[in-house]
């Protein structure tokens, strides 16, 4: 990436070590490794995340095209095949709509007991 040659790292090398001195070399050399291993994890992070999205565009831009070239010349193969892309898109598209409506379930089950308890005290009141 950088066509740095071993004459090259050996001149690097040798002015560190002039510089930093023999006592604080190695932990600069650590700090480096662990600065470079770290910027290494987080593009290649963010290329996984270009590629995925990438994928799911080019998806969904077949699936449009299969609609408007229109579904019913289609075997029942590819029909089947096509609405399990549409499935996977979706699923893609939405992880967590699932789970919002799975949570609102719970809030509403949750939120009812305490409308009948705090209507108890109300009935206790007024008797």
């Amino acid at each position: 990436m950088f066509d740095i040659g071993f004459w090259e790292l050996v001149l690097i090398s040798v002015v560190a070590l002039v510089v930093l001195g023999p006592e604080r070399l190695p932990h600069a050399i650590r700090s480096v490794s662990r600065f470079v291993s770290q910027a290494k994890t987080m593009a290649n992070s963010v290329k996984d995340e270009i590629s995925h999205e990438l994928k799911v565009q080019e998806l969904q831009e077949n699936l449009r095209k299969a609609e408007k070239m229109g579904m019913e010349d289609l075997s029942p193969e590819l029909k089947s095949s096509v609405e399990e892309l549409k499935k996977a898109a979706q699923e893609v598209q939405r992880p967590y709509a699932q789970k919002a409506a799975e949570t609102e379930t719970v809030v509403n089950s949750d939120t009812k007991p305490l409308t009948s308890q705090s209507s108890a005290p109300a009935d206790k009141k007024a008797e």
